[in-house]
């Protein structure tokens, strides 16, 4: 198959396993508490991944691991519990569209944190996406008065994060082959995953024999082997065989299916929420869109 063929195939398995990992962060809390479910996703994560990746783990050199380490914990470990707790309290398809506001938070951070310059483009889409925002959270707590609606700002939290890993990444962590970065992030994470697993009472020999606590065990491994380790050995396989912008625009298919399995598990979404959701995606766009040069007078 051609390049320009495959990189669509990719992006539509992306979005379909992206995009199915709010439903079964719900499914998984059926069973586990959300501290369990966070570090159980990224233990089983790290195994997969060791077991694809320790050899590249070589090129990481000594004065790395500081950032790896950090790479790890704000892209992977973190919002593994913030996803987990905001999804206690509202709908897993709310959950995935302020999920979309990474690229836009990442044009906040790195203007605050990095010294980013940005255009007018993306600035208004920074505004767009604000307002998007907010309008969701609103809309979600008035047809859906049962639910705490503060917990929104966990996703939010777990967003913000990975829009510092995207610039850590991008400053600190160029030099590294992906799989080695990914493989040795997760390295770093799988002691503390398995001391959090521990501590919450996830090996006792009771909890583990009933029947609600194998299902959700099975849910989280596919979230953590499909999600999390091939789905992002597939995105970076897709960044390089097609253009940054390409490969971003999974971000604009990922709420259309969560939504679709939120909306077949009963969740309540009204065309407010919707509009909503819209105007997220819409700062999406404007954040990811180029200025136009301007040709110079001859």
């Amino acid at each position: 198959m051609k390049q320009s063929q495959l990189k669509w195939v990719y992006l539509v398995c992306l979005a379909l396993v992206w995009g199915s990992s709010f439903i079964l962060i719900k499914k998984g809390l059926v069973g586990l508490t959300p501290i369990q479910l966070g570090a159980l996703r990224t233990f089983l994560a790290g195994l997969f991944l060791i077991s694809i990746g320790s050899r590249s783990v070589r090129k990481v050199k000594k004065h790395q691991w500081k950032w790896v380490a950090i790479s790890g914990c704000l892209g992977s470990f973190f919002p593994a519990f913030l996803f987990a707790f905001a999804e206690t309290q509202i709908d897993s398809a709310i959950v995935s569209i302020l999920n979309s506001t990474v690229p836009i938070l990442a044009l906040i951070v790195g203007m605050l944190f990095f010294k980013i310059s940005s255009n007018s483009n993306q600035a208004l889409g920074v505004i767009v996406g604000l307002i998007g925002s907010v309008g969701l959270i609103l809309a979600g707590a008035s047809i859906n008065e049962n639910q705490n609606y503060w917990f929104a700002l966990l996703p939010l939290a777990a967003t913000t994060m990975y829009a510092f890993n995207v610039h850590i990444i991008k400053r600190y962590l160029q030099e590294i082959p992906v799989l080695g970065l990914t493989t040795g992030s997760f390295i770093v994470l799988l002691i503390p995953s398995l001391i959090v697993l521990y501590l919450s009472g996830f090996f006792d020999w009771d909890y583990l024999q009933q029947d609600a606590t194998q299902i959700s065990i099975g849910f989280i491994a596919i979230l953590a082997v499909v999600g999390t380790g091939i789905a992002k050995i597939l995105f970076n396989r897709m960044v390089q065989i097609s253009t940054p912008v390409f490969s971003t625009s999974v971000t604009y298919l990922i709420p259309v299916v969560a939504l679709s399995w939120g909306i077949l598990d009963g969740e309540l979404f009204n065309w407010l929420q919707a509009l909503s959701g819209l105007v997220i995606l819409l700062g999406v766009y404007f954040a990811n869109k180029k200025k136009r040069k301007t040709k110079k007078p001859v």
